[in-house]
């Protein structure tokens, strides 16, 4: 009988080791730490519930859903509500078509940017070339480019914009126009419902998985892959053989773990960007402290991307008359966080206040938690690089899954997507 093993208990190695389950095969689930979740798990300060990150599913796949669904009452945002912070003002999200609070100066700016845009014209190399077509030079120098250094740590003209999508919305000229004049406007964002748990934090999505998952192993840090007897190293000195390996490991860890990995291959592997985060999350005395579920914030002297409300995703994440904000600060091993824990803290509780969010006394608990990886960064030249990985992963008969085994822009659905395609299309049941 074939031993399967899967590494990594977040997201996409407990769907791998589902799926496998629905086809009659065990796996085991080794994971670094001592709980499962990975990225989606949630944890708990005092009554207080929070997710490692802003997270709300807005999967389209039907079966995504379903699972989803099948794990715990929901409660959906139709449409999300969310803002933008730009030097004192609140702006609706998107800014690029939401321009109604700004002074006319800056209006006028931005918008006869966009009419006469000679970007347009121009081939598209890098993710500064992408913004300048779509929003003109005013937009992009004022918010995409200083949104981007905070954001993903890098500078638009250092990122390829392979990634976009349908991730950012492109207004014509009427929609921008209007959205100067008019308050009210509709949702031009990418999802026109958001779901969360009503209880538990994003965690509880994992539910109907994890209660069919039979053996998972906690605390168990991998050291060592040979890839030729087959056997993986734990730091606790134990090991295990295995026939299949599915590995949602990020792909910078094999330069280190992979007994004989070729030198171009290890190169490459090094050479990979990504973001890591610093999560902030406050416990609040007061029924409300933002009215929309989160907001991006564009001045580069708040350290903080990002700050998204627990307690408006569900009032079941926060007590009675009480409510919660959790700050995610951005960095990379290239750039790291210039203040210590508790200098961090302390820088956004008082943008907090100064942003007028909050008063320092009504904090009833304060948490910073670090996250080593959070975003894969595009750089240029960063497929190249990932293809030899890959490659390579293949040839060892390495099966990988989730946002960091295939080093993509995987959101939580695409990732549960992907450990189940390693099950259905890579092994073949």
């Amino acid at each position: 009988m074939k031993k399967y093993i899967v590494v990594g208990g977040g997201i996409a190695g407990i769907s791998a080791a589902y799926h496998l389950k629905k086809k009659g095969i065990k796996a085991t689930i080794f994971e670094k730490e001592n709980e499962v979740g990975g990225l989606c798990n949630s944890f708990k300060l005092g009554d207080f519930t929070f997710d490692y990150a802003p997270h709300l599913s807005f999967a389209k796949d039907e079966y995504v859903k379903e699972l989803f669904a099948s794990s715990c009452e929901i409660v959906a945002h139709k449409p999300p509500r969310m803002s933008n912070y730009y030097h004192g003002t609140w702006v609706k999200h998107p800014a690029q078509n939401n321009l109604y609070p700004l002074n006319t100066d800056e209006k006028v700016k931005i918008i006869a940017d966009f009419v006469k845009n000679p970007y347009r014209q121009k081939e598209i190399k890098t993710y500064e070339d992408w913004l300048k077509a779509s929003y003109g030079e005013y937009f992009t120098e004022h918010f995409s480019k200083p949104y981007t250094r905070k954001y993903w740590v890098l500078e638009a003209s250092e990122m390829n914009a392979n990634w976009v999508s349908a991730r950012f919305y492109t207004p014509n000229i009427t929609e921008v126009l209007k959205g100067a004049f008019e308050k009210e406007t509709p949702n031009t964002y990418y999802a026109d419902e958001m779901r969360v748990p009503k209880e538990g934090g994003y965690k509880s999505f994992l539910n109907s998985m994890l209660k069919e998952v039979d053996d998972i192993r906690l605390n168990k840090e991998l050291v060592k892959i040979d890839t030729k007897a087959k056997i993986i190293y734990f730091k606790d000195g134990e090991k295990q053989d295995y026939d299949v390996l599915i590995s949602t490991l990020p792909l910078p860890e094999y330069a280190q773990l992979l007994k004989d990995i070729p030198t171009k291959v290890k190169e490459a592997c090094l050479k990979l960007k990504n973001t890591s985060m610093a999560l902030i999350s406050l416990c609040f005395n007061k029924p409300q402290v933002i009215k929309d579920i989160w907001f991006y914030i564009y001045d580069e002297d708040i350290l903080a991307a990002r700050c998204h409300s627990p307690s408006q995703k569900s009032p079941f994440n926060a007590p009675k008359n009480c409510s919660s904000l959790q700050f995610e600060v951005c960095f990379s091993k290239d750039k790291p966080l210039s203040l210590s824990k508790d200098g961090l803290l302390r820088h956004i509780i008082e943008k907090g206040e100064e942003m007028k969010l909050f008063k320092e006394s009504e904090i009833l608990h304060k948490d910073i938690r670090i996250k080593p990886y959070a975003n894969v960064s595009f750089y240029l030249g960063m497929e190249d690089d990932r293809e030899l990985i890959r490659k390579f992963l293949d040839e060892s008969k390495i099966y990988t899954a989730g946002r960091f085994g295939k080093w993509d822009y995987l959101w939580s659905d695409q990732s549960l997507l992907s450990g189940k395609d390693v099950v259905e299309k890579e092994l073949g049941f």
